[in-house]
């Protein structure tokens, strides 16, 4: 086996399985399958975690999840799937980085791992075992790496922020009524 054919197994193994993991989580998102919630059981943690409103954050999530993998698994679209499941994987992060670093503590680890992957897979291409390949790159354009990436990083730091700050105002108002709680318990 050539250095080359070597090179192609190994992105075709990992396109599959970050890819289809990326996918089942998707799915868990959308239709509950494996599990999971579906959208309205996401949507609810969605707004319990800041990101509103969370019907259309699971969505959104979940398309993600399941296109990007989907994509990334078949090597179709990589640069755009790959973003697309970056984007979704640091938008996890940001609800898991609180936690710290390891998962076993509800950290970002297993998300940003996922994350890096996708986004590994973007810039190096799917290989020649992929449909972008027997379609002649026609959706896997050198110019569509930054590009797909670039967009996917501006929205997702608006959403992250958007959440962000609203958490905080959510904590601000918080400690406000337990500091009106206190003043009218104690006097002060």
């Amino acid at each position: 086996m050539s250095a080359y054919d070597r090179r192609d197994l190994g992105l075709l193994l990992l396109r599959l399985g970050a890819g289809g993991v990326l996918a089942a989580h998707g799915t868990q998102k959308l239709f509950g399958w494996f599990g999971g919630h579906g959208i309205e059981g996401t949507g609810q943690f969605m707004e319990s975690v800041g990101y509103r409103p969370g019907r259309a954050s699971a969505t959104a999530a979940g398309l993600a999840e399941t296109g990007g993998g989907t994509l990334l698994a078949l090597g179709l679209a990589t640069p755009g799937a790959g973003a697309a499941a970056a984007g979704a994987m640091a938008g996890a992060s940001a609800v898991h980085a609180p936690n710290g670093f390891f998962n076993q503590e509800g950290g970002y680890e297993y998300a940003a791992t996922l994350a890096l992957a996708a986004t590994g897979l973007a810039i190096a291409g799917p290989g020649r075992l992929s449909l972008d390949h027997a379609l002649g790159h026609v959706l896997d354009r050198g110019w569509m790496v930054p590009t797909a990436l670039a967009a996917t990083a501006a929205v997702t730091a608006l959403v992250v922020g958007v959440r962000n700050k609203r958490l905080d105002e959510a904590e601000k108002e918080e400690g406000a009524g337990l500091f009106d709680e206190q003043e009218a318990l104690f006097g002060e």
